[in-house]
């Protein structure tokens, strides 16, 4: 095999090359070789200076994270990064691709630093759950400053390399071979008779922030917020308060005794869990990973509708030509008019800029003839949730498409397989489930149905990772599998309101649990009326069929707040009042007088709760339906679940995902609390049989 790291020479200079795809991580290996080539660079007397490098499409993308956890291999990166800063002669890095985690520790180390155009940095370790381990908050503010470090840090943002040369992180940003340009660039070092310049020993930037003594703990108070329920931020900060006020070495000790905590905690395990859950998403047991997937090269959405247009956008964004199709020519200028101003949006707030926007408004086409979508390879089909209207549609866009086209349904809901059989391909017929805001949330579940065939779902999968998104396949069932576990949540939610509880304590104790917003917050947001039209929708159908009605119970106080015309944010009033043009929602003394109103009729002597209650009352039911859903085949594996839940309705990815968390805290103790509910309530509660067998057999979701 050979060397992770080779060494060659360029007249004076010693180029030092990682090579270890794909990413070139910093393994155990890779750091011996450092450690012995920049040794073995300075011990030659025919070498001047150092370039160090990496081969393939990027310099490093950091630790190999699978060694945090076990006993640590020397060298460590650290001691490595100390040979290299502390060196004699002139050391560069040459960076292209990325340099994240500690492959941008690496390039701090270094004495110079020059950057490919394109290039882009980050220490996102924070996304792990720790800190940077090997001198990164040492180094990162006494180069970029300690406000531009702290918020770099804290949120794990990637810098584009003529920011970080703005910085001052970067010193040259060229464009070709940057290893040619680094080459050059020590040449020039040694013409001048430059010496090296060792990052530990810069100091005006920390004279700076001495001079703002409020700077840290202001900044540590607007994390309260931003950071919620997460250790990794704050110990961020930390680490850069010892940079300020303790010598180099005293701050690097500090430092790497906080990621040693860090790695072994609770929240670092959730969030590698999370790390590799996205990646174990993308494979699909029974389709191979060369399975033939004809390439998406002209898309198409029909229906331009808030959904809709967010679905052109990503395919805009992904450089993908797309057709967008309206029945009408003024409803296809009010959907062009909508892309058009997401995107003006996006110039204002200096996203994008007029030239970008215009490419890729470019990209996308409007029509009010299904005629003209004769040459897309794939269609999302996102009109409103109406079965009878999705199967009409269908066998229109059979007849329009071309044969070996994929048709997909955005239905959130509804019967795939059903669509499908409206159509003579029904092997080519998938499911694209966006979330809302499509051109945001980075969320698509894909759901294959029974004839859904391997090249269909390849070719939707690809096509999902082109455009952006992170996607989870699962299989036909009733709001498949994030809306099937959140029906589940936003039951007991509102139980507990006829119980005792008010919504703004369920909200809080969800929002201190981690979520972004309360069920309540969000109902106001999504609209109370999509619910209660969906519930009066499926009464109706289930009345047309002869069927009595649903006899499970659900609280019918969202219901209710419906017919008062409380739509939510959009009307001004839902769960919450709203002032004129406001978002932050305000308690209504209206509306608990008709919780108090429903619990009286329904004869419920109201209670008090706790917040711990509150979380384990809407948690482990949704838990338990993650558990059947699992069972049943709907999702692949555990983890998949998890994915759905991270991406697409704000889990805090802090705590794993739901069934990672379920088997963090025992399955055993959530089928006793299922059990005691289904004893109370029966309805809607009954234990998962997957979730009773597990509990019994002390083993977790993760074992499935």
């Amino acid at each position: 095999m050979p060397e992770p790291v080779a060494r060659t020479q360029n007249g004076r200079i010693a180029v030092l090359t990682i090579d270890n795809p794909p990413v070139n991580g910093l393994g155990a290996e890779v750091r011996r070789g450092l450690d012995r080539e920049v040794k073995a660079a300075l011990a030659d007397a025919g070498t001047a200076a150092v370039v160090i490098a990496g081969r393939g499409k990027m310099l490093s993308a950091g630790a190999d994270i699978r060694e945090f956890g076990k006993p640590q291999q020397e060298p460590i990166l650290p001691k490595v990064l100390a040979v290299i800063e502390d060196a004699a002669k002139p050391v560069v890095a040459a960076i292209h691709g990325h340099a994240l985690g500690g492959g941008l520790e690496l390039t701090l180390a270094c004495h110079y630093r020059v950057a490919a155009a394109g290039t882009r940095v980050a220490l996102p370790e924070v996304t792990l759950g720790i800190v940077p381990g090997a001198g990164g908050t040492q180094r990162l503010p006494r180069l970029a400053g300690v406000k531009t470090a702290l918020e770099l840090m804290t949120t794990g943002e990637m810098v584009p390399v003529k920011r970080a040369q703005a910085l001052g992180i970067v010193d040259e940003v060229v464009d070709g071979d940057v290893v040619e340009a680094a080459v050059k660039f020590a040449e020039d070092l040694l013409a001048k008779g430059a010496k090296p310049r060792r990052t530990r020993d810069r100091d005006d930037k920390l004279a700076e922030a001495r001079a703002t003594p409020n700077l840290i703990a202001e900044f540590r108070q607007g994390l309260k917020r931003s950071a919620r329920g997460q250790e990794s931020p704050f110990a961020v900060v930390d680490c850069v308060e010892a940079a300020l006020a303790k010598p180099f070495d005293e701050g690097m000790a500090f430092e790497r005794a906080t990621f040693q905590r860090l790695v072994g905690s609770d929240q670092a395990a959730a969030l590698r869990h999370a790390f590799f859950a996205e990646r174990e998403a993308a494979k699909v047991k029974d389709v191979p990973e060369d399975t033939p997937a004809a390439p998406i090269k002209r898309g198409a959405v029909l229906g331009l509708g808030t959904m809709g247009a967010g679905i052109a956008i990503c395919f805009a964004n992904a450089g993908i030509p797309v057709r967008v199709l309206e029945t009408s020519q003024d409803l296809l200028d009010k959907g062009l008019a909508r892309i058009r101003g997401t995107y003006a949006g996006m110039v204002e707030r200096k996203r994008l800029d007029q030239a970008e926007m215009d490419r890729r408004m470019a990209l996308v086409a409007g029509t009010t003839q299904m005629a003209d979508l004769a040459d897309c390879d794939a269609v999302v089909e996102a009109v409103f949730e109406d079965m009878a209207l999705k199967k009409e549609i269908f066998a229109k866009l059979d007849a329009a498409c071309p044969t070996a086209a994929i048709i997909a349904t955005n239905t959130s809901s509804l019967d795939v397989d059903a669509i499908a059989a409206a159509t003579k391909r029904p092997e080519r017929v998938i499911g694209m489930h966006f979330f809302s805001p499509a051109n945001v949330m980075r969320l698509v579940e894909t759901v294959r149905g029974k004839k859904t065939s391997p090249a269909t779902i390849a070719a939707t999968m690809a096509l999902d990772k082109k455009l952006g998104k992170v996607a989870a396949l699962v299989g036909v069932c009733d709001s498949f599998v994030g809306n099937r576990m959140y029906y589940a949540y936003q039951r007991q939610a509102n139980f507990s309101l006829e119980e005792g509880a008010l919504p703004q304590q369920v909200d809080k104790a969800m929002q201190d649990f981690g979520f972004p917003m309360g069920p309540f917050a969000t109902g106001d947001l999504a609209g109370v009326d999509v619910g209660w039209r969906i519930r009066k929708q499926r009464a109706a159908q289930r009345a047309a069929q002869g069927l009595p009605p649903d006899p499970r119970r659900y609280s019918p106080i969202a219901d209710r707040i419906a017919e008062m015309g409380r739509y939510g944010q959009k009307t001004g009033a839902g769960w919450y009042r709203y002032e004129k043009g406001g978002r932050a929602p305000m308690p209504d003394p209206e509306i608990e007088k008709l919780i108090l109103t429903v619990s009286q009729e329904k004869g419920i002597a109201r209670r008090s709760f706790t917040d711990q209650e509150i979380v384990e009352r809407c948690m482990f039911p949704l838990v338990n339906e993650g558990a059947k859903i699992l069972e049943e085949g709907i999702a692949q594996r555990a983890s998949d679940i998890d994915v759905v839940w991270l991406f697409g309705y704000g889990f805090p990815r802090w705590r794993g995902g739901p069934m990672y968390w379920a088997d963090r805290i025992g399955l055993d103790k959530v089928y006793a609390t299922m059990s005691r509910l289904y004893a109370n309530d029966k309805d809607w509660c009954e234990p998962a049989p997957l979730l009773a067998k597990l509990a019994r057999e002390g083993k977790k979701f993760a074992d499935v």
